[in-house]
């Protein structure tokens, strides 16, 4: 007898997303843009192209800016509700709420609104099948695996141990939970109603301690949680390499170059690596674009180099300025030969005057006027 496929999948994006500060404080983390759409879309188009168009995501920070996109989420080829969590609940506690909200009766999915992942769904759904299992994680291997879940499987990849952001050399593993998770409903029983409750922290250590079926999936995919301004920046350009595999807007006009509509762009201009331009952008004499990746509606003034950054929608870089391994949020105007060095983040509606160079690591606040 042929399986039911799974229909139901659950977002969490009610996060802050810290690590990013100080971008988020204007744009919660789901909303952070990679390859010119939100983090969160990506993850739709994941889930869509996987078969899943029933999902529920729970919101909290700024909710309207995601609300407003994405509304029911028709324009996306998904149905999609909302739980607005007035208080957070936790990974676990938001979960159930989000379930009751979806009337989840079979199998359902979960995933982190905020990571970046190509992951097969399908085959992770055939392992937890084949598994008959109560709970399936996908597994990744990283390099230091202190800033994250570690989590201990034997070696029929049942899950015996968890291990919550140990210390540098500590770890007991070198798999990390990556959020992703197929559930069967029963789960939902074991989460206390109405109160903050973890999955991490709290309830998979439970179960792996009780026995139940936890199983680990070692996914071989692309994933990254895009914590942190340099893996933010390097999640854009891996999608741009074809690292991990997602939909890139925009008319592909060179092996490795994107531009979207009713651009003006100089004949001057270059172009090095990988670039994508937004719609409806303009691009002046003698410009310089390399590894870079332009928002919507952006002007970038003459004689202007930008290299290893991203650069929000609705900005303007006027002439004769730079801009090196950084990001520049939405409505930004950065003034003539304003030089931003590495590793600095201007938020939302900034101002840089004139002439100002911007050391490195440098930090401006929504609304910021040097």
């Amino acid at each position: 007898m042929k399986e039911e496929r799974v229909k139901k999948a659950i977002i969490m994006a009610a996060g802050y997303g810290t690590r990013l500060e100080p971008l988020t404080l204007a744009v919660p983390k789901p909303m952070v843009p990679i390859v010119n759409k939100p983090t969160m879309q990506h993850n739709v188009e994941l889930l869509r192209r996987n078969g899943i168009r029933d999902i529920t995501a729970n919101i909290h920070y700024h909710p309207e800016q995601i609300t407003n996109y994405f509304r029911d989420g028709s324009d996306f080829g998904v149905d999609l509700a909302y739980s607005f969590e007035e208080t957070l609940l936790g990974t676990a506690g938001g979960v159930k709420r989000m379930a009751k909200i979806a009337d989840v009766t079979d199998t359902f999915v979960v995933l982190s609104s905020d990571a970046l992942t190509d992951i097969n769904l399908r085959k992770m759904i055939a392992f937890h099948r084949q598994k008959k299992a109560l709970a399936t994680l996908a597994l990744l291997p990283v390099k230091e695996p202190s800033d994250f879940g570690v989590v201990v499987v034997d070696a029929h990849d049942r899950v015996t141990a968890f291990q919550e952001k140990p210390k540098r050399g500590e770890a007991l593993s070198d798999l990390v939970n990556t959020g992703i998770y197929i559930f069967e409903p029963e789960i939902l029983e074991m989460i206390p109603e109405g109160r903050f409750f973890d999955f991490g922290s709290e309830l998979f250590p439970k179960l792996a301690r009780e026995g139940k079926k936890i199983f680990g999936y070692k996914m071989v995919e692309y994933w990254s949680d895009v914590g942190g301004l340099a893996p933010y920046i390097k999640a854009n350009y891996d999608a741009m390499q074809g690292t991990v595999r997602i939909f890139i807007p925009g008319k592909k006009v060179s092996s490795s170059v994107w531009v979207g509509k009713h651009c003006e762009i100089d004949e001057s201009v270059q172009f090095e690596g990988c670039v994508i331009v937004g719609d409806r952008c303009e691009i002046r004499k003698g410009s310089h674009l390399k590894d870079a990746v332009l928002g919507d509606r952006c002007v970038v003034g003459q004689e202007v180099k930008i290299e290893g950054s991203i650069i929000w929608s609705d900005s303007y870089l006027s002439r004769h300025g730079s801009v090196l391994k950084s990001v520049i949020g939405n409505w930004c105007h950065i003034g003539e030969g304003v030089k931003i060095s590495a590793h600095s983040i201007v938020s939302n509606r900034c101002q840089v005057r004139r002439g100002i160079h911007l050391a490195e690591d440098s930090r401006l606040k929504p609304n910021e006027i040097l």
